[in-house]
């Protein structure tokens, strides 16, 4: 690190459990963030403040004004404008020092294989069922930790699933394809503004825990946020070892 980033970064240079050495491995990292909408504005924002050396930001979405409630990478001046780059414009003016790849573009197939297996850690800040499969399936396939995160109305939910730790569950394990999860969607059924904050910033400190290589995740436990009462649940994930997507594992 040269004197500016020292001094940008000191904050965490003094923690110890981070250091010189963890705000290194932040620097050197890649991250890929799957959705610019509700939680991935509020995760790119820490992550890129935190120095993560490479952000990468793909969504196929356009800026509209409903979004500006919630969406808070995205300007009145941003309407119309692709999400991500929207958010790669204001994530520079927080950081200029990282790099910002703007993806426009519903990942699937090999693009997100690919980018699964450049990547240190995946954000899962997506809002619909099919691609966190799709995610989950290749994150399993590249051990890419990923972190899960979903709000709607005012219940947020958030988990880390690794399958670098052969104990640890995968997203499949919890809410298996075809099962009978209900799709719901903010734009019908509506979200608290500051909920996606919540859940967007968590999955951005355990995002960055791992690149750190500090502290314990939350592989193997899911964390429910009732925003309304403000109460948090936390429920241990057992994984499934008939899984078909994640076992059985050797």
């Amino acid at each position: 690190m040269n004197d500016e980033q020292l001094l940008r970064y000191s904050r965490h240079i003094l923690l110890d459990p981070i250091g010189i050495e963890g705000q290194d491995r932040l620097l050197a990292s890649r991250a890929l963030i799957v959705g610019a909408g509700g939680l991935g504005c509020p995760a790119a924002l820490y992550m890129a403040a935190a120095g993560v050396g490479t952000l990468v930001i793909a969504d196929d979405d356009e800026v509209d004004l409903t979004n500006l409630q919630r969406q808070v990478l995205h300007r009145q001046h941003s309407v119309g404008r692709a999400k991500v780059e929207s958010a790669r414009e204001t994530l520079h003016d927080i950081n200029p020092g990282i790099e910002v790849i703007a993806l426009k573009t519903r990942l699937a197939g090999d693009a997100l294989r690919e980018q699964v297996e450049a990547a240190d850690v995946v954000l899962d800040c997506s809002d619909n069922f099919a691609t966190r499969h799709a995610i989950n399936r290749a994150c399993v396939a590249a051990r890419t930790p990923l972190v899960s995160g979903a709000a709607i109305r005012f219940d947020g939910q958030v988990s880390v699933f690794d399958s670098r730790d052969a104990e640890a569950p995968c997203y499949h394990c919890l809410f298996p394809e075809g099962g009978d999860a209900d799709e719901v969607r903010c734009a019908v059924m509506g979200v608290f503004a500051p909920l996606t904050g919540i859940i967007g910033t968590m999955q951005a400190a355990e995002a960055l825990k791992l690149l750190a290589q500090t502290g314990r995740s939350l592989a193997g436990r899911l964390l429910l946020l009732d925003a309304l009462g403000m109460e948090w649940r936390s429920i241990t994930l057992p994984r499934d070892p008939a899984c078909e997507v994640c076992g059985p594992r050797t």
